[in-house]
């Protein structure tokens, strides 16, 4: 089925607005016409067994059978049935009473199928069409519209659905790309995901697993059943997931129903906190989660089992940016791997789009940094493929696939391949949203972008390695190590002079030394005032004022004592003090004692300089805070030799804090395919400027006539 039969089988759906408008918001018309379009589809499917549906019910009466459910399936040949006589075309007839008989003909549902209609609050919307005196006309509508599965196999339902969820998230301006992903995008995904397990999928009576965490309408679940079957027709493939977004959710629970799969497979809830799987394991997992969504409402949650299950729960590695949770649902994912046997089999793969921001994203010891660690040292990651920009229908930014699995070829293991696909594109006809490009795969002439990824995927290590195949430059592959480095923190000593200055002798009388003094003097002639400091007891406005007042006086002599000093400067700490104190004596005045005041006369007085004095700390050089420096030296490399060669050429008495020194990793993907293009010729360029000249006065003389 092509693209314009969905987008007119949508567009017969979406015409229903018409009748909405006026009535409900633009962005309230997908709560009547997702519903709906539901409905119209699970009775087109029941229609061939209905009869028979209702035969069976009849005959289990009064046969004092409790549980029905058994037999109606099998009457009904799904996992769901309808025991009503009822029909959208009969209770569009009868416009007088089509509410009750909807209600009743929806409340004739198996469980599992009026679950997923209860989700979308289908009886509000049922009274309030039928307030509106709307609700037969609505009815009518979807009658006309053939949703069998002759005419619309299970395989294209989703593209309807899924382009109702486009229209709809562009009129109330949310984001589309948060319920689907582009399907050649995920042909192109499922095809990495799989490919490398061609022989074990061919065998007979294969089994398989698939999983996606953030499923939507279940278009990756669909896509990756599709392709084991079409290379293993016999296989047996379960496909489970979990939504947020109820609506979402029920077209993803009722294609599983339509489909024969177990519709319980898909959980609804936020897979952070509720998650829906949470003992189950899977062969293949895949997923496409909103980029740069903010995981503070399960913050709690999050952090709860991070901290009181560490490395037996699912986020023990680290947890990123509270504005980013896509490295959560990547350690989700991990945490239902399937372990590896003893003798190599069981193991998963793993599939994810990203943006760019998980590459690189946070500092050493950060938990964006600390998710990349120990996803490398672990050997997990398999290869990150860069996709075009403008793919996606809710944003035009660079995406990428991580490729993870813990059953590694042979020839992959403690290596990762980069592979650079951004050029693998055509331009759209028509841009839906920010997609503006998309992946060929061959049909209406386009280029097989699909099959030649996934064809350079199975060949990367070979084209790293042979600088004469044709893709050679697109394809890197680096040990696991590569990517990490030593975040080094480089210290220079704090050198200064002492200067004397209105500004630093402001700060030396301010000094907590000069201000503790003062005030001791001062509370020997308050003694009533002297009792309630010594207690701790809180001063009146008036007393602290008073002995503000007192204290100024007991620090004014010293002020005056060293204004003759203003403007004189010493080079070494001692040298100051020294002067300092015999200015002071001369006065009759004595300073405080100890290492306390030499401190904070340091730093009131001192002024840092390039040729002063080397502050020392229990014999060791003072590092300075504004002088302080950090380095990325690559992991394995000594850190001493790499100051030696790149600092002390500069900075001779430069030293490494090594109680500082962290250990990051980083995938700095767009640096290792730079590829440098030179500027023009200034020739060129200034010829290019005169011939513009030429043209603007050729047209501004034509205008002058």
């Amino acid at each position: 089925m092509n693209s314009a039969i969905h987008t007119a089988l949508a567009n017969h759906a979406w015409s229903v607005a018409d009748l909405l408008r006026g009535d409900y918001k633009q962005s309230d018309y997908g709560k009547v016409i997702l519903p709906f379009t539901v409905l119209r589809r699970l009775e087109c499917v029941l229609e061939p067994t209905r009869e028979r549906v209702n035969e069976t019910v009849e005959n289990l009466k009064g046969q004092g059978i409790d549980n029905t459910d058994h037999f109606l399936r099998r009457a009904s040949g799904h996992s769901f049935y309808n025991t009503s006589t009822y029909t959208l075309r009969s209770i569009a007839g009868d416009a007088s009473n089509a509410a009750t008989l909807l209600q009743k003909y929806v409340g004739a549902f198996s469980d599992n199928a009026r679950e997923v209609l209860d989700k979308y609050e289908f009886n509000q919307q049922i009274r309030k069409l039928d307030d509106a005196n709307l609700l037969y006309q609505v009815i009518g509508k979807f009658t006309d519209l053939d949703l069998h599965p002759e005419a619309v196999p299970n395989h294209n339902m989703g593209y309807v659905f899924e382009e109702l969820i486009r229209r709809f998230a562009e009129q109330s301006n949310e984001t589309a790309g948060e319920h689907f992903t582009p399907r050649e995008v995920i042909k192109l995904m499922v095809n990495l995901l799989i490919a490398p397990d061609g022989d074990a999928l061919s065998v007979p009576g294969t089994v398989r697993t698939v999983m996606d965490p953030a499923c939507g309408t279940g278009g990756m679940l669909s896509a990756a059943e599709e392709h084991i079957k079409d290379r293993n027709p016999d296989a047996t493939v379960e496909v489970y997931g979990q939504e947020l977004n109820p609506e979402s959710w029920a077209i993803c629970r009722s294609d599983l129903m339509i489909k024969g799969q177990d519709p319980e497979h898909i959980a609804y809830g936020n897979s952070f906190s509720d998650d829906g799987h949470s003992r189950e394991k899977f062969d293949y997992l895949l997923a496409n989660p909103p980029f740069g969504v903010e995981w503070k409402k399960v913050k709690d949650d999050v952090e709860y089992e991070h901290k009181s299950l560490g490395e037996a729960g699912r986020f023990g590695a680290g947890l990123p940016r509270i504005n980013d949770g896509s490295l959560l649902f990547l350690q989700h994912m991990i945490s239902k791997m399937k372990p590896v046997d003893v003798h190599g089999g069981g193991g998963s793969r793993v599939a994810i789009i990203f943006n760019g921001s998980p590459l690189f994203t946070g500092a050493a010891g950060s938990g964006e940094s600390e998710i990349r660690r120990w996803i490398l040292e672990n050997d997990w990651l398999e290869a990150i493929v860069a996709l075009p920009d403008q793919l996606f229908y809710n944003t035009g930014i660079s995406t990428y696939f991580w490729i993870l699995t813990n059953r590694k070829a042979k020839d992959h293991k403690g290596k990762v391949v980069l592979l650079d696909a951004r050029d693998q594109w055509v331009k759209m006809r028509k841009s839906l949203g920010d997609k503006r490009k998309e992946l060929g795969d061959g049909t209406a002439g386009k280029p097989n972008h699909i099959a030649d990824i996934t064809r350079l995927y199975g060949e990367a290590i070979t084209a790293a390695g042979d600088a004469n195949h044709p893709m050679h430059a697109k394809v890197k592959v680096f040990d696991n190590t590569a990517f990490g480095y030593q975040r080094i923190t480089v210290e220079r000593p704090l050198k200064l002079r002492f200067d004397l200055t209105d500004e630093t002798l402001a700060a030396l009388i301010a000094s907590k030394p000069m201000q503790k003094l003062a005030e001791e003097s001062a509370l020997k002639s308050l003694p009533e005032i002297a009792k309630l400091v010594a207690a701790r007891r809180k001063l009146t406005d008036e007393q602290t004022a008073e002995l503000e007042k007192l204290v100024d006086a007991e620090l004014l002599p010293f002020a005056e004592a060293l204004t003759p000093l203003l403007g004189q400067s010493w080079p070494t700490l001692s040298e100051a003090q020294v002067a300092l104190t015999s200015v002071a004596a001369e006065a009759g005045l004595t300073f405080p004692k100890g290492a306390t005041f030499k401190k904070a006369l340091r730093d009131a007085i001192g002024i840092r300089d390039a040729q002063g004095e080397v502050q020392v700390i229990k014999g060791s050089s003072e590092p300075d805070p504004d002088l302080r420096d950090y380095e990325n030296v690559p992991l394995g490399e000594d850190i001493e030799a790499y100051l030696k060669r790149e600092v002390h050429p500069h900075v001779p008495d430069a030293w490494i804090d090594h109680t500082k020194t962290k250990i990051g990793y980083e995938i700095p993907f767009t640096r290792h395919f730079y590829v440098y293009e030179p500027p023009r010729p200034l020739a060129e360029i200034d010829a290019e400027l005169k011939m513009l000249e030429s043209e603007i006065q050729a047209l501004l003389s034509e205008v002058t006539k």
